[in-house]
């Protein structure tokens, strides 16, 4: 008997209070075939990332396991006057399409910015949508949701440095600069992995120098100056 790759999973909305039931992809088949270098992972049969969303179908409160466990008063009334008022109510309970996968995600991020979730919240929720324009092979959209995600990331950078992992938050915003063809932002971003002493994180520098690497092959092709950096060494 093929065992089925979604199992049920019973949360509480943090806005309503109502119980409901959401899919999860199960652990076993969690493991990507590949990954590109910004994390963005592929999937044999069922893409885990379709289901990192819960919706409450009763109000529309749509979160991931990042957003903060209680809303304050505030939030409630916030989220409730802007978004829970229009809610028409649909269960996103069960198996989901691409499609579906992308307006979780989209409803997730309007939650975030209305009960004013932190930057790392919003930074992933809007990389993640960049992720589901590639699967799409949606180029415009993948890249403009790529420059939110990236400014989003940088916003995380300044205010959480010491909350977060330094080396693969830069390496991040250094591919991300590359990504979108902000080659001189991304040489500053990778050069800091490479270069400080205090960063240890090893995966990390050998993913930059990488990078790097592929960056200085595609300023070349575009007949884009190299920063005097990056003329002197080879990271």
């Amino acid at each position: 008997m093929r065992l089925d790759p979604l199992y049920q999973s019973k949360v509480v909305c943090a806005c309503c209070e109502s119980s409901y039931q959401t899919s999860r992809v199960r652990p076993s088949l969690k493991r990507a075939i590949r990954s590109d270098s910004d994390f963005c992972s592929y999937f044999k049969t069922v893409n885990p990332d379709y289901y990192v969303v819960r919706v409450c179908p009763f109000c529309g409160f749509a979160a991931t396991e990042n957003f903060a466990e209680r809303l304050n008063d505030r939030q409630r009334a916030e989220y409730l006057e802007r978004m829970g008022k229009q809610w028409q109510p649909r269960d996103y309970g069960g198996e989901r399409t691409q499609e579906d996968a992308m307006a979780c995600y989209k409803l997730a991020l309007l939650t975030s910015q209305t009960v004013g979730e932190k930057d790392r919240v919003i930074a992933g929720l809007l990389h993640h949508i960049a992720w589901l324009y590639r699967y799409e092979g949606n180029r415009p959209q993948e890249l403009r949701f790529l420059q939110f995600a990236l400014e989003s990331y940088v916003r995380m950078y300044e205010s959480e440095r010491d909350m977060v992992n330094n080396a693969r938050l830069l390496y991040l915003i250094g591919e991300l600069n590359r990504r979108v063809g902000q080659y001189h932002e991304s040489v500053r971003w990778f050069s800091r992995v490479i270069h400080d002493k205090n960063i240890v994180d090893a995966s990390m520098i050998r993913a930059s120098r990488e990078q790097w690497t592929v960056l200085r092959e595609e300023m070349a092709a575009g007949g884009i100056d190299l920063p005097e950096e990056m003329r002197q060494n080879g990271a």
